[in-house]
């Protein structure tokens, strides 16, 4: 039987570069590739954490249905949530949802990227 190792969201945005740079200076992601001259697919990633950016022209996720039901792009699981959760609010990342307890005990956090993307941040609860 086969392991999966490894899950990794691609992410839909306007300008590869910009999002490069949003992900490496306010989210702390390293550039890991880009792709095509202009470039059109990119990989960042941050310890094991990998997302893939593709660009497209027009928007795929209608912003208005993704923003009222909050409409999840990726979930990034970390061992303990507040440390990053600080980091990216003196970074002046959008955070959208404020570090919180779930019910089912993880402690999350949202963030929006320029695109809209929302990207959940989950640790457990300490």
């Amino acid at each position: 039987m086969s392991t999966l190792v490894a899950a990794e969201p691609q992410l839909y945005v306007r300008d590869i570069v910009a999002s490069s740079e949003f992900y490496s200076r306010t989210l702390g992601f390293s550039v890991a590739f880009t792709y095509g001259e202009p470039p059109f697919y990119a990989q960042v990633f941050r310890d094991g954490a990998r997302l893939n950016l593709r660009q497209v022209d027009t928007p795929v996720v209608d912003s208005g249905r993704r923003d009222v039901e909050q409409l999840l792009t990726a979930s990034i699981t970390l061992e303990d949530a507040k440390p990053l959760f600080i980091e990216y609010q003196d970074a002046g990342a959008d955070i959208v949802q404020p570090l919180k307890t779930e019910p089912w005990g993880a402690r999350t956090f949202i963030v929006r990227d320029p695109d809209g993307n929302l990207l959940l941040f989950a640790g457990r609860d300490v």
